[in-house]
């Protein structure tokens, strides 16, 4: 029998961890009739996000995307590839559909016909950098999600704070454990704290003025 509450819709209040099967998760993860969810899977627990996204959850993981495309402008010689939302699994053990899911180099995944729609992390690379737009699931990204995203391997993780209006990094170290950091790697150095500065300009503005002052900053 089911361990979710029944019915199971899309207006439904949920936002927290179950305790689930790999076969629950592809259940939902299949279910034709359920629209906006957002699920993540770590050795047994599920968590279930069901709903649209809100005007500040939109209007900061789109202003990233911006900011990815400007940084690719000023590294021409680097392929970035850009799939936030994209759902990654390392199948019967771990998944998840990070806001912000970035690849560096040309060897990103393709997808190909006859092929599902998320990424087999069992037969892809991880993304060098994925992240959340924390609107209202801080706790759990700086928590469940954190050690998830740790558990697979991808070297740099962002949390996207949207009232404290910060973005905290995080790097794997050599005993493969998120540490915070200054400055990211993926990005070639690029200062966090200038990622912080450009969310400071949103309540004055959009988030499009906000990518401008960005690409305008990182050109001087």
């Amino acid at each position: 029998m089911s361990r979710f509450p029944t019915p199971l819709k899309p207006s439904s209040p949920l936002q927290q961890w179950y305790s689930a099967t790999w076969e629950e998760y592809c259940a939902l993860r299949d279910a034709p009739d359920l629209e906006h969810v957002k699920l993540a899977f770590n050795q047994g627990w599920l968590w279930v996000e069901v709903g649209s996204e809100g005007i500040n959850h939109a209007s900061f993981s789109d202003l990233f995307t911006m900011l990815f495309a400007f940084w690719a402008v000023q590294y021409p010689e680097q392929s970035f590839s850009s799939l936030g939302r994209c759902l990654l699994e390392h199948p019967r053990f771990r998944a998840c559909s990070p806001d912000l899911v970035l690849y560096i180099g040309d060897d990103f995944p393709r997808w190909r016909d006859g092929k599902p729609r998320q990424i087999d992390l069992s037969t892809e690379r991880v993304p060098d950098l994925v992240g959340e737009i924390a609107d209202t699931t801080l706790a759990s990204d700086l928590e469940e999600k954190k050690h998830l995203y740790e558990a697979l391997g991808i070297p740099e993780y962002w949390v996207i704070d949207v009232k404290g209006e910060q973005v905290l990094a995080f790097q794997l170290n050599p005993q493969g454990e998120y540490q915070g950091c200054e400055r990211s790697r993926a990005l070639n150095g690029l200062d966090i704290a200038l990622l912080t500065a450009t969310l400071k300009k949103l309540p004055s503005g959009t988030n499009t003025s906000a990518a401008a002052w960005f690409a305008q900053a990182i050109t001087l």
